[in-house]
Parts: C-alpha cells; structure tokens; sequence
C-alpha cells in the first residue's frame, strides 16, 4: 500500500510514463524530439560513479529505427522534492552526467514539488563551476500543474488529475479538483478506479483529506460510487488498526520485550479490532511477544 505523497507521485509516473512528456511540454513548453514510446528505466545511475546515486525515477524516451533497436534520443531525470535538500544541488548535476553516459542520448532534469515554496527553492541555477555550465531544474510546482475541474478531462489524463488534486487541495478548488476526479475514475474499471482514490488518500495528510471530504458533504457533492465510499471508510477502518497496532507494538517496546519480525509483522497485518483490543489488554503481561499471539 502506498504511504506517502513522495510514493504515490512517483507511482503516478510509472502507471504513465509520458506523463513526464505532457509536463515538459504542456506546462513548461520544452521541445521534446520525436519520439514512439516512453518507458520507465532503472534509477540506479551509479555505474559510472563512484558515489550511490539513485534518483526516483528515470523515463526514456525512444524511436524506432528500421533496422536496429530502437534508439534513446531522450532520458528524464524526475525527481520528487518535498523539502529544502542542498545536498541535491551537488547530485542531480550528477543524476544527468551519469545517465547521459549510459543512455548515449541528452538527459534533462525535471523535479516536481507540490509545494510552492519548495519549487521555487529548486528553480535556482546550480552553477558547476566550468565557464558556461549552468544546471537550472526544470520544476513542475503548483503554477505549472494544471488545476483539472472538468470530470472529461480527468478522464482524459486521471494520472495528471490525482497529481492535480494532491498539488490543490489545499487550495479553494481542492474539492472541485477531487469531485472532478472521482466522477472521471467512476467510469474506470473498479480496480483502476478504486487505485486511484487509494493513491489520493495516500497521499494527502489525514487533515487536508478529512477538510475536503467535510466541504464536499456541505456543498451536497456525492462520491459516485459504492467502491470510492467503501475505500474511504476502508481507510478509516486500516487506520483504526494501524494506531491500535502501533499501541501494542510500544507497550512491548517500553517492556523490554524483543518483537520478532514475524509476530511484528502478524499484529501490523491485523484488521480484526476486537483482536486487537484483546492484544492490548495482554501486552501489558505476557512474557514474551510471541505468546501474545496465542491470545
């Protein structure tokens, strides 16, 4: 399950790699050469440094030839940045020498931050040092992605729509931009649909989810589907037991009880509250973690 806004956007990107193509092109209109396909590739850039480099994600794009494989003519560096890392300014230069090198093509730097503060730390010029190389980001913030209120156009783009939500929502449209989604995932096939709304949830803090959903009931706006109502209180319900776990997980930790892996793992995986209260209650006596589960 994913758990952060950082996992779901790079997720976003593997579901749809040319969504890196319609930011560069569509919202900061950077010429892309011809291409035929775009795929995600390893974002392990270490094979020509010394240093372990690893970026969050790597898209190439390729064309194809007539009478050999098809060849790169352009590699993506997408990095999510949620936060001030000046140790970024010394490796992306990095990320791009290194990919460049192995893909035998021109690599670029697109950096996504759906904070604005954030993006307009990462648009600064990284000068290198050599006369005349000077790395500026290519950054997609909250000005460059699109706020997406029209359901035809989620539907269109519902990779684009889930970053446009997480990127809004705390703004005046937030609800606008959810409802949009959820209406376009409706006519999706359950599974699709119901990843959709998992991934927003995931990706939003609990209060900035719990806000939207409250002025969504007060403007009378409907989830239009039994799954998205059943993945919501789905949700809630995992919470629920994800708290309650952790509960019993410290009450053993303050007792200096060793959890193994396995019995951390059984309790973690635990949805069953009324077991789970049970475990709480024993955690405070057992002997050791592992009798706990013959409770």
């Amino acid at each position: 399950m994913l758990t952060s806004e950082h996992e779901v956007i790079v997720r976003l990107f593997h579901e749809r790699p040319v969504l890196a193509a319609e930011l560069l092109t569509e919202t900061l209109k950077i010429p892309l050469p011809d291409y035929d396909h775009a795929a995600v590739e390893s974002g392990d850039l270490t094979e020509v440094t010394p240093t372990e480099l690893r970026a969050d994600s790597v898209i190439v794009f390729r064309k194809k030839q007539s009478d050999a494989d098809p060849e790169p003519v352009l590699a993506v560096v997408m990095e999510v940045q949620r936060g001030r890392d000046n140790g970024k300014r010394w490796s992306w230069p990095m990320y791009l020498i290194s990919l460049r090198t192995r893909m035998r093509c021109p690599a670029i730097l697109l950096v996504v931050c759906p904070d604005a503060a954030i993006a307009h730390w990462s648009r600064h010029p990284i000068e290198l040092g050599h006369p005349g190389l000077t790395l500026t980001p290519l950054v997609a913030g909250p000005t460059e992605v699109p706020m997406i209120l029209d359901p035809c156009d989620a539907a269109e783009d519902p990779e684009l729509a889930v970053l446009s939500v997480i990127t809004h929502a705390d703004t005046p449209q937030g609800p606008d931009i959810l409802n949009a989604l959820l209406k376009a995932v409706h006519d999706l096939d359950p599974y699709k649909g119901g990843r959709y709304a998992d991934m927003v949830r995931a990706a939003l803090p609990r209060e900035i989810w719990e806000h939207l959903e409250k002025l969504m009931k007060t403007e009378t706006y409907e989830y239009l589907s039994e799954w998205a109502r059943n993945n919501i209180a789905q949700g809630k319900a995992e919470g629920k037991a994800q708290g309650k776990a952790e509960s019993i997980l410290q009450v053993l930790s303050a007792r200096g009880l060793e959890v193994p892996d396995d019995v951390r793992a059984e309790i973690g995986a635990c949805t069953d509250i009324d077991q789970l209260d049970a475990w709480i209650r024993a955690a405070v006596a057992v002997e050791s973690a592992r009798d706990l589960l013959d409770i």
